[in-house]
């Protein structure tokens, strides 16, 4: 098969599932997107597998027809897993949106290491995957005895395709619970659950798995180990040569690594954690669902925000305040506004404010001092990056051309698999935003959110 085949990278979100097709100049040629379906099942919500997967093999099929796709890769969300009996499924897999019971909770939970191992912080739902499988442990001890495999979200995908059923560090190494990156092994929590045996062996994201021929089709796709979608995006920043460098990868989450950062100044506290690059090495690492956040908080705005609105709401004193979804640094307490009601574009100028103001605060908490680049969806909501270089005026911030950094890190993985780099920066300084009364307003909001902050702290004390 020749290396100059195009490649199909299906980026796989919670809301949104994207194929992308990278031709061997790295341009895309072609792209599809579709929602999966989360359904309800025994009381618990999955995924329709069938639903997703049919999607994907009728898109890889057009695909290999229309463009000569010869590879195929997955970047996947995190906090997902699949439990494999033989040929298929041992169980749906789970939406990670879901808390345990209150009683069940409290079982489960006194199993999980510690943070010294797994720097993985104890969070709420299904945030920790290795919560979720006690879970379904719980509620049916037979389960993790009939299953075969534990498969990260990317490596269920990798499977499908290629037969061949493997691990991921990228993934295994997001707060999942499961892996010790200090130790760069399975952490304690496996082999007290017996599971080591049933954790396939680790392979490198991007190396190739084996083969898949589309239905009718007699072209062959060669089926690449699939990725982490942040740890992607982190990847393929490194690979254009960024080293020193602060990543703030936007989408349903704002996930911010900076290598420069020492673990010992991780707060578990605060959703601050130890990812692990696909190469294996401890990158700290804070976040928040901002993509989510800004969707509740502006009401559902789609449309641009201006500078007029942003100043309106300054003028004002209109405040969102944290969290408006579960986990990030500000936990504990609901979001919501202070100050005069907003409507319309002035609630989404609040929300747009509310979520570079998070991103402010976490880069202060992991200590970034160096060159930021900002990736994802929020690159498009316009004033987001404006904002942020005015708030951090010591550090240079760059753009993302393509915002597309976790597809465009899986096919840099299988490029790199295939020895080429057709990938060249595009990243574009951001200019700092000037609107009135900008800096007054992060200190005030950084007076209230700390302020509740201070409270919550104390009522839990009391309690």
């Amino acid at each position: 098969m020749s290396d100059a085949t195009a490649i199909a990278v299906f980026d796989l979100g919670k809301t949104n599932s994207k194929l992308f097709v990278f031709a061997a100049d790295g341009a895309i040629v072609g792209e599809s997107r579709t929602r999966p379906v989360w359904r309800d099942e025994g009381g618990l919500r999955v995924l329709d597998d069938a639903h997703l997967l049919g999607w994907i093999k009728q898109s890889l099929a057009e695909a290999v027809e229309r463009h000569h796709v010869g590879r195929v890769m997955f970047s996947g969300h995190g906090c997902t897993f699949a439990l494999t009996e033989g040929e298929g499924l041992a169980f749906p897999i789970l939406d990670y949106e879901q808390e345990p019971p209150a009683g069940i909770a409290a079982r489960i939970d006194a199993a999980i290491p510690d943070f010294s191992e797994t720097f993985s912080p104890r969070l709420p739902l299904g945030f920790n995957y290795g919560r979720h499988i006690l879970w379904l442990e719980d509620r049916d001890p037979d389960l993790l005895e009939r299953s075969d495999a534990v498969l990260p979200y990317p490596q269920f995908f990798s499977w499908v395709f290629s037969g061949r059923k493997v691990s991921e560090v990228s993934y295994l190494g997001c707060h999942s619970h499961l892996w010790a990156p200090l130790k760069k092994d399975f952490s304690s929590l496996v082999d007290q659950k017996g599971l080591r045996g049933k954790m396939p062996d680790l392979v490198r994201a991007g190396a190739a798995l084996g083969i898949y021929r589309p239905d009718g089709s007699s072209r062959e796709v060669v089926v690449h180990n699939g990725v982490h979608d942040s740890n992607s995006a982190l990847y393929y920043y490194r690979s254009l040569g960024f080293d020193d460098f602060t990543l703030v990868s936007t989408g349903t989450w704002v996930i911010i690594f900076n290598s420069a950062c020492p673990l010992d100044a991780l707060d578990r506290d605060r959703d601050m954690l130890a990812n692990v690059t696909v190469d294996g090495q401890p990158t700290a690492t804070i976040r928040f669902m901002g993509g989510r956040e800004y969707d509740i908080a502006s009401g559902g705005w789609t449309q641009g925000v201006s500078v007029e609105a942003v100043e309106s709401v300054i003028r004002k004193g209109i405040f969102a305040l944290p969290s408006f979804a579960p986990g990030g640094p500000m936990p504990g307490h609901e979001g919501h506004f202070v100050g005069p009601q907003a409507q319309g574009e002035e609630r989404a100028a609040a929300a747009m404010l509310y979520v570079a103001l998070m991103t402010d605060l976490s880069l202060d908490l992991i200590r970034s001092t160096n060159t930021i680049v900002i990736d994802g969806g929020l690159v498009k909501t316009g004033l987001y990056a404006g904002v942020l270089a005015a708030f951090r005026p010591g550090q240079t911030v760059l753009t993302s051309a393509n915002a597309e950094g976790s597809a465009y890190g899986a096919a840099a993985l299988v490029f790199d698999n295939i020895g080429q780099s057709p990938f060249t920066n595009e990243c574009q300084p951001a200019s700092a935003a000037s609107i009135t009364g900008l800096e007054a307003y992060r200190s005030a909001w950084r007076a209230l959110a700390e302020g509740e902050k201070t409270h919550t702290h104390r009522k839990e004390a009391a309690q």
